[in-house]
């Protein structure tokens, strides 16, 4: 099915909104994959101009396939595309030259690769001291920090595949959780960097990592060893804190998440489906004799749940404020009713493959600012579409553009 492409959306009336946060912010993002150009979403969608320096041959997530497929245009709308050789002395000077206009530069090549080319904080800072530089690195310093790092890498190391998995077969998480994480995070460090800059005129660099993010996501589970002295087991197995808190399946064969997390919320379950036995069950009053019950009281909810359609599951759980949820595909939320209401969704063209110049809908920044989405203000661009006129705003006059291009220091769009 065609999701609709022009959602009932507050964002869709003209914006009261004068100025985005960020506006008059220049930020240069040489970054690839996912990390980097997170940070750069954040800040692009916060209102930086956010310039992404690609390859001459182009960003290779434009054309990855399978679960990457998705990458460029999700992370690197509101954003230009500038296409330098960083290889030739002519493309590196015109890259010189476009950071020492920023206010940030974010990376995420492995340690070491711009620092060979002049493009490191040490460098650029003598020239620009309030430079703010965001690394996105797979380790901060210590030990690992040469180590080769993914999201998955990382996941396995640090005990999230664990968490996911059933034991003896870790499983990563269904997104990429830490690249995603650790971007924001690099955007976080941005921010206040350049709150401080305000006081002090001085910029920073900041690290970011996969490793230490996915630390952070499992510290949790870290604090449940500090605390019991027992190491917490996967999530399948994990010991309950809640009595009711499982996936039931309805009669109609689909899933539906049910949860009652407290003592008024298991009544309210209890008398809405006429389960007047279990709440008379003495072995069932509080939340822990439910954890302590789960055993013998689960099979007897799977079916007396497995009776009823998950519609009527989930409306009478939606009528009494209980947690309830069916379980989606991500593809189903392009028709999901409050998204497209509330304006989380928006059109953007795709800019590149064989679906190139059609419209697809885009998931926001999960926030509102002035009581408004930070919308789409810039389709994904296409492939050097910006070359020219970000180099003309450097100074390059359109003769010095075309012999550049003319000996592969740079590419315009064709």
């Amino acid at each position: 099915m065609t999701p609709p492409l022009s959602p009932a959306s507050p964002t869709s009336e003209p914006s009261k909104r004068q100025q985005l946060p960020l506006s008059g912010l220049r930020v240069v993002e040489f970054s690839h994959m996912v990390m980097g150009p997170t940070c750069g979403l954040v800040l692009a969608d916060l209102g930086a101009e956010v310039i992404k320096v690609e390859p001459v041959d182009g960003d290779r997530t434009r054309h990855l396939l399978g679960a990457g497929a998705g990458f460029f245009p999700l992370f690197n709308r509101n954003k230009k595309s500038v296409a330098l050789d960083l290889r030739h002395p002519r493309g590196l000077e015109a890259a010189l030259r476009l950071a020492g206009s920023a206010d940030v530069v974010v990376q995420n090549f492995k340690p070491g690769s711009l620092a060979k080319l002049g493009l490191d904080y040490a460098t650029l800072h003598q020239t620009n001291p309030g430079l703010i530089y965001v690394n996105h690195t797979g380790f901060l310093p210590g030990p690992y920090e040469h180590r080769s790092a993914l999201d998955e890498v990382v996941q396995m190391m640090g005990g999230l595949a664990y968490m996911t998995g059933r034991s003896g077969d870790p499983l990563r998480a269904g997104a990429s959780v830490n690249d995603i994480m650790g971007g924001m995070f690099g955007a976080i460090g941005a921010l206040a960097a350049l709150m401080q800059r305000n006081q002090t005129g001085q910029g920073q660099e900041i690290d970011s990592a996969l490793f230490e993010n996915n630390v952070f996501l499992v510290a949790q589970h870290m604090m449940q060893f500090a605390v019991t002295g027992q190491p917490a087991a996967p999530m399948p197995e994990r010991i309950h804190s809640w009595g009711v808190y499982d996936i039931f399946t309805a009669r109609d064969g689909e899933q539906v998440f049910l949860a009652a997390v407290s003592d008024a919320q298991w009544v309210r379950l209890c008398t809405v489906f006429g389960f007047d036995d279990l709440l008379q069950d003495e072995g069932l009053c509080s939340n822990n004799d439910r954890v302590r019950a789960r055993e013998r009281m689960i099979p007897q909810l799977r079916e007396r749940f497995g009776r009823l359609d998950a519609s009527a599951l989930a409306a009478r759980f939606e009528a009494e404020g209980l947690p309830f949820a069916r379980i989606e595909r991500p593809e189903n939320l392009l028709h999901d009713p409050h998204l497209l209401a509330s304006g989380g969704l928006q059109p953007m063209k795709l800019p590149d493959g064989e679906r190139a110049g059609e419209d697809a809908l885009v998931a926001l920044l999960p926030l509102r600012m002035g009581g408004e989405r930070l919308g789409v203000r810039a389709d994904a661009p296409r492939f050097a579409a910006h070359t020219a006129q970000v180099l003309l705003g450097l100074g390059y006059t359109a003769a010095e553009v075309q012999a550049m291009a003319s000996v592969g220091a740079l590419a315009t769009e064709s």
